[in-house]
């Protein structure tokens, strides 16, 4: 392939098409990694650079174009009707309904892997983190972190169903979905609960207190720590 005015995402996309071809067969594994280069037509060292980590790389992708799309899907769906809690299971509804479930089957067993425990959980941070952009969410508190916590908790539970479900149009995993949201939401009737009694209130001040000074991170920021509100941006 050529390297003059090389595009680098574009390169990547052409790998990653490439290889879900192979996928299925061979995982996300150096020999996808490398069919996926013959196939694409581009030199493996090149493809190492584009992908430093190979298929590792190439599987972190395909997750992030599942949020995309996910995105996309939403933005066209007309949410004024429903309630904010079938808003966030449209969502995980709709960011599964764009996967491939044996590329997902298999993209587990490789996040499942010790090396790439790190990879997995922030792939799945950011599939949070982009169901509750894409809802509008305006925290900035310590409820920026524990938003995408217990969602991506949710979402990863229901994955892990999804992928073991054979019932007629997932009827099974959109159940199993509804009953973690609900579960979620007695967890969120506890904390208001606490909120409104000044008894436990004035027991938990110094939490409460601590926990005001948590800040969600910049838009900039590439890790996830937040930081309070004395320390302003991280460098």
């Amino acid at each position: 392939m050529e390297n003059n005015g090389l595009n680098p995402a574009a390169v990547q996309e052409s790998l990653l098409e490439a290889a879900l071809a192979h996928v299925p067969f061979d995982g996300w594994s150096e020999a996808s990694f490398q069919a996926a280069a013959q196939d694409a037509g581009v030199d493996l060292p090149l493809a190492r650079v584009i992908c430093p980590r190979g298929a590792v790389d190439l599987a972190a992708a395909y997750h992030r174009r599942g949020d995309a799309e996910m995105r996309l899907r939403l933005a066209q769906q007309d949410l004024s009707a429903l309630r904010f809690r079938d808003r966030v299971a449209l969502a995980v509804r709709l960011r599964l309904e764009v996967a491939d479930r044996e590329l997902v089957r298999r993209g587990a067993a490789l996040s499942a892997l010790p090396q790439n425990a790190a990879t997995g959980s922030k792939l799945i941070w950011g599939t949070a983190d982009a169901i509750w952009t894409a809802l509008g969410d305006t925290s900035d508190d310590l409820n920026w972190y524990s938003k995408r916590t217990t969602l991506a908790a949710v979402y990863s539970a229901t994955v892990l169903y999804w992928l073991g479900d054979t019932s007629e149009g997932d009827a099974a995993t959109w159940e199993f979905l509804d009953r973690r949201i609900d579960n979620v939401m007695q967890v969120e009737k506890m904390k208001a609960q606490v909120r409104n009694n000044s008894l436990l209130r004035t027991v938990l001040a110094g939490p409460i207190w601590l926990a005001g000074k948590v800040r969600a991170p910049g838009a900039q920021a590439e890790d996830l720590p937040g930081q309070t509100k004395a320390e302003g941006p991280a460098a």
